[in-house]
């Protein structure tokens, strides 16, 4: 019999599959930071409370500041009430929780942290019955990467006992050039297996950017379409409507190629480059993504001014505020010659993109924050209505990654009337709407895939070094030729020269 009421939604049918993670003891160095306190506390609580962790689970952090299990369990409790405080704190889930997080005070470059870590490990395996499973979580700065690595293999950390799984997690940046990503690389590859590395990239567990699989593989009406027959060019953007929010002198060292391009954006540009994988395994996609990207058509040093664009904003309004430059900003130099927005003109010399262009644009100090992704389809091979009072619009594929995330189908109605007159429409789905339900954080999804062992949605080491070889050329340009920045006002949509580069070719970023 159909239990279903009417005030249940369809769309939801199903949706209780989550898988639960086995147990395992998530070990956090850099404890202490924000990254922890705002991303992977609330999140592990969160998970915790959906019922996704198991009761066998413990969270040891380690950092430099001196504190007790007790203090360390305060600063959690109010990092999870002010960061996830769009849900009811449970106290009943908390209490369960707070019993099972510890911590440990040391250097990261001191051997006796890690034998501390390693008495604790075990201790822990003993008490909440973890059965062996490791999970390290590198929240720190990227200088210690390489040393909590090597660290872990001296005091034999490293290496699962048998039974169990031992597994690293690298936030980015993954290196700042192609020599520092190989040498990180192979730090890491030196201790752990590639299996057992999750360089993690928070953009990857965002809904709309795994609903990219879904949308093109899941739907026979779209694949037929995806090619250099029916689509003219597209468009990915990355808008920030912040600065650099207090981390001026990291930005520096980094830019927006460096911070955002490099990684954030071409991952989502090889989910939409990529051939169909032959399955959904965490080889078969990521292998298809790298083959993508090893397509992209080399830049030329004496062509790399064609192809990119870079920009600084100066003073300007965004969203009615007043804000200063880049330079005037905490922590920068004033005649900082860094980037703060970067534009790409992105070839891939493939079957399937062969003269379809992809236009990449990330930015700070934007006109509003919006990331999405745009696939505009050539114009219809005849026009019959050429009596029409407009010209006719081409079609255009609009996926929304944030805010607001879903999907948009742009395409010609006729208006009401006796007159031929057309005008475009919108076919829009969107994640709250439609399914009623608030998709999980980024960090939900992807801490919760490495210890379930799935990797699909965290960057593999081929990926990053290609990402690397891609820009590499572009920074050693710019490196080479003083800009004459600040070169756009904060609150507009970049500098100029990135409208004349999409302009050149007769086209036109997209209006968001």
């Amino acid at each position: 019999m159909d239990t279903t009421t009417s005030s249940e939604n369809p769309l939801r049918a199903g949706m209780r599959l989550e898988r639960v993670a086995p147990p395992c003891v998530v070990v956090i160095f850099g404890a202490t930071g924000d990254l922890t306190r705002r991303k992977l506390l609330p999140a592990l609580f969160r998970l915790t409370e959906q019922r996704l962790i198991p009761a066998e689970f413990a969270i040891l952090g380690t950092a430099r500041h001196l504190m007790s299990d007790d203090d360390f369990r305060a600063q959690m409790q109010a990092a999870i009430k002010e960061f996830a405080a769009d849900e009811d704190f449970d106290e009943a889930t908390w209490q369960s929780f707070a019993k099972r997080l510890f911590y440990i005070a040391g250097e990261f470059d001191d051997a006796a942290l890690y034998g501390k870590l390693k008495s604790k490990i075990d201790e822990i395996d003993t008490e909440c019955n973890t059965r062996g499973n490791r999970l390290f979580y590198l929240a720190t700065a990227p200088d210690f990467f390489g040393v909590i690595a090597g660290q872990l293999g001296q005091a034999e950390l490293a290496r699962p006992k048998e039974g169990s799984w031992t597994r690293i997690i690298v936030e980015k940046p993954f290196g700042h050039d192609l020599e520092s990503a190989r040498t990180l690389n192979q730090q890491l590859a030196e201790v752990f297996e590639e299996k057992q590395i999750y360089r993690i990239d928070h953009y990857l567990g965002k809904e709309t950017v795994q609903n990219l699989l879904v949308f093109r593989f899941a739907n026979s009406i779209f694949e037929p379409l995806w090619n250099r027959q029916y689509i003219d060019h597209i468009q990915i953007t990355n808008a920030e409507a912040i600065g650099v929010e207090g981390r001026g002198a990291y930005y520096e060292k980094a830019g927006a190629l460096r911070d955002m391009i490099q990684n954030h954006v071409f991952q989502v540009t090889s989910l939409i480059a990529m051939e169909p994988p032959a399955s959904l395994s965490a080889n078969g996609v990521r292998d298809e993504k790298i083959k993508a990207m090893q397509s992209v058509r080399p830049m030329p040093a004496e062509q790399i001014e064609k192809f990119t664009v870079r920009g600084q904003y100066g003073p300007g309004t965004v969203l009615g505020d007043t804000v200063p430059g880049y330079r005037q900003e905490p922590g920068v130099d004033p005649n900082s010659s860094t980037e703060t927005f970067a534009a790409l003109k992105l070839h891939f010399d493939n079957w399937r993109w062969a003269g379809v262009p992809f236009y990449l644009r990330s930015g700070k100090r934007l006109q509003k924050h919006i990331t999405e992704i745009s696939i505009q389809f050539k114009d219809v091979p005849h026009r019959l209505f050429t009596d029409a009072d407009a010209p006719l619009q081409p079609n255009v594929l609009v996926i929304r990654i944030q805010p607001n995330e879903g999907i948009t189908l742009r395409f010609g109605a006729k208006l009401p009337g006796q007159a031929m007159r057309i005008r475009s429409v919108n076919m829009d789905f969107r994640y709250g709407s439609s399914f009623g339900v608030k998709p999980p954080e980024a960090y939900e999804r992807l801490l919760l895939d490495c210890m379930l062992g799935d990797s699909t949605l965290y960057a593999r080491r081929d990926m990053v070094e290609r990402g690397w070889e891609i820009v590499s050329p572009i920074i050693d340009a710019w490196r080479k030729a003083a800009p004459d920045f600040p070169n756009y006002e904060a609150g507009s949509w970049g500098p100029q020269a990135a409208f004349e580069l999409i302009e050149r070719d007769g086209r036109k970023w997209r209006r968001l």
